[in-house]
C-alpha cells in the first residue's frame, strides 16, 4: 500500500506524496515510474522498527531475516538466500541518499524517518549497479531552520517489548538547524531457547545551514549497535534417504515452530541426527549465540543553485564492525567482519533549455571488506580468511524532452567501471568414518569438531594436517582430512545500461508512462570449489502504467504492468560444491522471466473514511535453471529432475528450469481501511489491514517441504488525539491470526536435517507519543 505521509483525512481529498527517487522533487502520481512510498508515520502507528516490517506493507517486497545480521530483500522474486562479504545484492539499498555496500547495515536506520521509498524493477541509470530487482530508499526527517520542535514516541508490549524513537529539531541562527534522533528496541525471545530477541539503539545527528539563499549544506553522522542473540531457528525434520526408492522420505521432527534450537528437546532431537560422513550421530548444537554488530557512518549533502541549474553534492563513509555466532541452518555460523566503503556522487540537474530537462552525474564506490568465517557443521568446518576490494566509477545522464505540454520523452545511459580484487582461503576439515557396519559408516567414539576462531585451534585428539592431507583421529577409525581453496585473483567489468521512456498526461490528475530500462549486477566470488567466481546479470525490463486521481482528488487508481527479462541470472545459495563439501556461492544459473501486473487503490469514501486496496499478480519462472553437483553415495536432495552429466565427468546435472523464482507468490493482496471518529476537539482513529500471499518456494531445493501455503495476516491499531495531533495514546496488534509462517527454510547437508525460521508471533501494546 502506499502510505500517506499524514493520516488524517482532509476534506481537500487524498494528501500528495513527494518523493526523490528520480533525483528530483516532485509528486509520487507524477513520477513515470513503479514505485511504492511508506510514510514514517506508518511504521511508527504499526509499532514497525525493523526491515521486515517492509514486506508487509509492499506488496511486491518479500523480507527474509537470516542468520547474522542480514536482512535478506526479494522484490518480485529477485534476491540473494544470503548475502557474505564477497558477494552483492540484487536490490540496491540506500540510506540518506547513499548506496549501502552490505545488506548488513540495513539494521537500525528506521526511526525519525520521512519516508521510505521502493522502486520496482532495475535502476540502471540513476542508480547503477546491484538495482537489477529495484531500490530501497531510506530517507531521514531532516533538519528544520527556524523552528524548534520535536516529538516523543514510546510504546510496551508483550514479549517485553519496548520500544522508544524521538527526535529533537533545535534552530542555529536565522538559517540553520540541527537534530537530534534516536532509536531504542528491546523485546524478549519469540522462541523457546532465547533467540529472536532484539537489542537495538541509535543515535542520528544531522547539521542543515543554508549558508546563502543559494547553497545549503547538510552534515550527518549515525551510529546503531545490534545485540541480542539475533534471529532463530527450529527443526523442522530430516531428510532420509530410502534406497528402496531412490528418493528421500521427509521425517519430521515433532517440535513446533517455537522450539528453537537450544530447547533442550532440540538438543535432544539433534543427537539422534546421523551424520553420514562421520559414522555417529551430532553432538548438541553451540549454545553461546550472540550478536555485537556496530555501525557507523557520516555523510553529506551540498546544493548549490546556480544560474544554469543545481548542483549536488553528495560525500559519504560507513564502517561496520560484525561480530556475531548463529545457528540458524542447525551448524554455526562464526561471522567477524569488517567493512568500509568510501563514495562520493556529483550530479547537476540542469534549468531547462528549450523542451529540454537535464541530469548529469559521476560516481565514485570504494569498499573493503576484511572477513573471517567459520561455519562449524560437527563433521565438516570450514575457515575463511579474505580480504576484497571494490572500486566502482560511473558516469550518467538523463534528458527529458518536454515535446508538449502533455508529452514528454526520456532517454537515459549509465557506463560503469567495477575493479574487484579478491584475497581469501578457505580452509575446509571433514571427520571422514573408514568404518562400516552393514554397509554403513560406524565411528561412533570419534570426536567431532568444535567451534574455533581458527584451525589453528584444534587440540587433540585432532592432529591439524597439510593441506590436501590426512590424519587418523585417534583410534576411532575417523580421518581429519583437510582441503584448501586460494582465490586470489582480479575481476574488471564494464557496462553500459539505459533508459527509454515515456510519460503522456491523458488529464489533469491522470499520467499515461512507458518504459524500458536495462540493469546489471557485477560479478563476484565465492570460495567454494568450482565456483571461484561468477559473472554478472543483466535483466532488460518493460513498464507500462498508469497514475490517476478521481473525484476531487478522493480516489486513487493505479495501475502497471511489468515484463522482466534476466539472463546470466545469479543465484547464491548454500549447496555442496565440486569437492564434495558444502558451502555457500554464487553461479550464474541461466534465464529467468518475470511477469506480472499490479494495481492500487485508496479511496476517501468520507471525510473520515480511507479505505485502500493493492493487489499484485506476479508469474516469475526459471526459463533455463541448470546446476551441478558431485556424485556422491546418495543422490542430491532436490526435487528437480536430475541426471549424470554427459559433460562434467562425475556430476550430476540438476534441471530446475520451468520452476518458479523463490519468494514469489503468484498474488499478493493488501487491505486497509482507516475510520477516524471526530470527538469534538479530539479524535478517534481506528485502522486495520490484512494481507494475503498465495503459496511459494523458501529454500533453495523445491522440496515439497520448503514450499509456504497461501497465508494471511492481519493488523490493527488504534489512536486517540487531539485535533491538533499534539498528543496521542494507542494501542496496537500484529499478526492477529498468531500465525508463524515460514520465511525461510534452511538444509544441515551433514545430517540430512531441515530447519526453518519464522515471522513474529502475535504482538501487542500500548503506545503514547507527544509533539511539540
Amino acid at each position: 500500500m502506499e502510505a500517506e505521509t499524514s493520516r488524517t483525512d482532509a476534506p481537500t481529498g487524498l494528501n500528495e506524496i513527494v518523493v526523490t527517487a528520480q533525483r528530483k522533487a516532485e509528486s509520487a502520481q507524477r513520477a513515470g515510474i513503479a514505485i511504492d512510498v511508506v510514510g514514517g508515520d506508518d511504521f511508527i502507528n504499526s509499532g514497525l522498527t525493523q526491515a521486515s516490517g517492509l514486506g508487509q506493507l509492499v506488496p511486491a517486497l518479500n523480507v527474509q531475516q537470516n542468520g547474522g545480521a542480514n536482512a535478506v530483500f526479494f522484490l518480485r522474486g529477485v534476491g540473494n538466500f544470503t548475502v557474505n562479504g564477497y558477494s552483492d545484492p540484487a536490490i540496491a539499498f540506500n540510506y540518506d541518499g547513499v548506496y549501502i555496500g552490505r545488506p548488513t547495515s540495513a539494521t537500525g536506520v528506521f526511526y525519525d524517518l520521512e519516508r521510505v521509498e521502493v522502486l520496482k524493477g532495475p535502476q540502471g541509470t540513476l542508480y547503477g549497479r546491484n538495482a537489477t530487482g529495484g531500490a530501497i530508499n531510506v530517507l531521514p526527517a531532516k533538519p528544520k531552520p527556524g523552528e524548534f520542535s520535536g516529538f516523543a514516541d514510546i510504546s510496551y508490549g508483550n514479549y517485553d517489548a519496548l520500544t522508544a524513537q524521538g527526535a529533537i529539531n533545535v534552530p542555529v541562527g536565522e538559517n540553520g538547524a540541527m537534530r537530534i534522533a534516536g532509536s531504542l528496541t528491546r523485546h524478549d525471545a519469540y522462541l523457546s531457547d532465547g533467540t529472536s530477541n532484539d537489542r537495538t539503539g541509535a543515535l542520528r545527528l544531522q547539521y542543515l545551514a543554508e549558508l546563502t539563499p543559494d547553497l545549503t549544506v547538510r552534515v550527518g553522522g549515525d551510529y546503531s549497535h545490534t545485540g541480542g542473540k539475533g534471529v532463530g531457528a527450529s527443526y523442522q525434520g530430516r531428510y532420509a534417504y530410502d534406497r528402496g526408492s531412490g528418493g528421500y522420505v521427509f521425517v519430521p521432527s515433532g517440535l513446533g515452530k517455537s522450539t528453537g534450537l537450544l530447547d533442550p528437546a532440540s538438543q535432544a532431537y539433534r543427537q539422534t541426527l546421523f551424520l553420514g560422513l562421520s559414522g555417529r550421530t551430532a553432538d548438541p548444537l553451540y549454545p553461546d549465540l550472540y550478536q555485537d554488530n556496530s555501525y557507523y557512518g557520516v555523510n553529506a549533502e551540498l546544493n548549490w543553485r546556480t544560474g544554469a541549474g543545481t548542483l549536488t553534492v553528495v560525500p559519504a563513509w560507513r564502517y561496520s564492525d560484525l561480530d556475531n555466532a548463529f545457528g540458524n541452518p542447525g551448524f554455526v555460523g562464526y561471522i567477524q567482519e569488517k567493512d568500509e566503503q568510501f563514495s562520493l556522487e556529483a550530479r547537476f540537474a540542469a534549468d531547462r533549455i528549450g523542451i529540454f530537462d537535464a541530469i548529469l552525474g559521476a560516481y565514485y564506490f570504494d569498499e573493503s571488506v576484511d572477513g573471517n568465517y567459520t561455519f562449524a557443521q560437527q563433521a565438516l568446518n570450514a575457515y575463511q580468511e579474505f580480504t576484497s576490494d571494490t572500486r566502482s566509477y560511473a558516469v550518467f545522464g538523463r534528458l527529458t524532452a518536454n515535446l508538449s505540454d502533455r508529452l514528454r520523452l526520456i532517454g537515459g545511459l549509465r557506463w560503469t567501471r567495477d575493479e574487484k580484487d579478491f584475497d581469501g582461503t578457505a580452509d575446509v576439515f571433514l571427520v571422514r568414518c573408514t568404518r562400516t557396519v552393514n554397509f554403513v559408516p560406524s565411528c561412533p567414539t570419534a570426536t567431532l569438531l568444535p567451534v574455533t576462531d581458527s584451525f589453528t585451534q584444534l587440540q587433540a585428539p585432532f592432529i591439524v594436517p597439510q593441506p590436501g592431507g590426512v590424519t587418523p583421529i585417534g583410534t576411532s577409525g575417523a580421518l581429519l582430512i583437510r582441503a584448501q581453496t586460494v582465490v586470489d585473483q582480479p575481476l574488471d567489468t564494464s557496462k553500459l545500461t539505459w533508459r527509454a521512456g515515456a510519460e503522456f498526461d491523458v488529464g489533469p490528475s491522470s499520467l499515461l508512462y512507458a518504459s524500458v530500462e536495462t540493469g546489471y549486477r557485477s560479478g563476484g566470488f565465492s570460495m567454494s570449489v568450482g565456483y571461484e567466481t561468477f559473472q554478472p546479470e543483466y535483466i532488460t525490463a518493460y513498464t507500462l502504467g498508469m497514475k490517476n486521481r478521481f473525484f476531487d482528488n478522493r480516489l486513487q487508481l493505479n495501475a502497471e504492468a511489468f515484463y522482466w527479462k534476466y539472463r546470466d541470472q545469479q543465484i547464491n545459495h548454500t549447496g555442496v560444491d565440486l569437492a564434495g563439501n558444502q558451502g555457500q556461492f554464487t553461479e550464474n544459473a541461466g534465464r529467468s522471466t518475470i511477469k506480472g501486473a499490479e494495481v492500487e487503490l485508496q479511496f476517501l469514501a468520507t471525510r473520515n473514511t480511507l479505505l485502500s486496496a493493492q493487489v499484485q499478480y506476479l508469474d516469475a519462472q526459471y526459463k533455463d535453471f541448470v546446476y551441478r553437483e558431485p556424485i556422491g553415495a546418495t543422490p542430491p536432495l532436490t526435487s528437480c529432475p536430475f541426471a549424470v552429466s554427459a559433460t562434467s565427468p562425475g556430476q550430476y546435472e540438476i534441471d530446475c528450469s520451468g520452476r518458479p523464482a523463490y519468494q514469489s507468490p503468484k498474488w499478493t493482496i493488501n487491505l486497509g481501511a482507516q475510520q477516524t471518529v471526530d470527538i469534538g476537539n479530539y479524535k478517534l482513529v481506528l485502522a486495520a489491514d490484512t494481507q494475503y500471499k498465495t503459496s511459494r518456494y523458501v529454500a533453495f531445493q523445491y522440496m515439497p517441504e520448503q514450499q509456504v501455503g497461501d497465508t494471511w495476516t492481519s493488523n490493527a491499531n488504534i489512536t486517540f488525539a487531539p485535533q491538533n495531533d499534539r498528543w496521542s495514546i494507542g494501542a496496537f496488534v500484529r499478526n492477529i491470526e498468531n500465525n508463524r509462517i515460514v520465511t525461510a527454510g534452511l538444509t544441515y547437508n551433514a545430517a540430512s536435517a531441515s530447519t526453518i525460521i519464522t515471522s513474529p508471533p502475535r504482538t501487542y501494546g500500548v503506545r503514547a507519543g507527544v509533539k511539540f
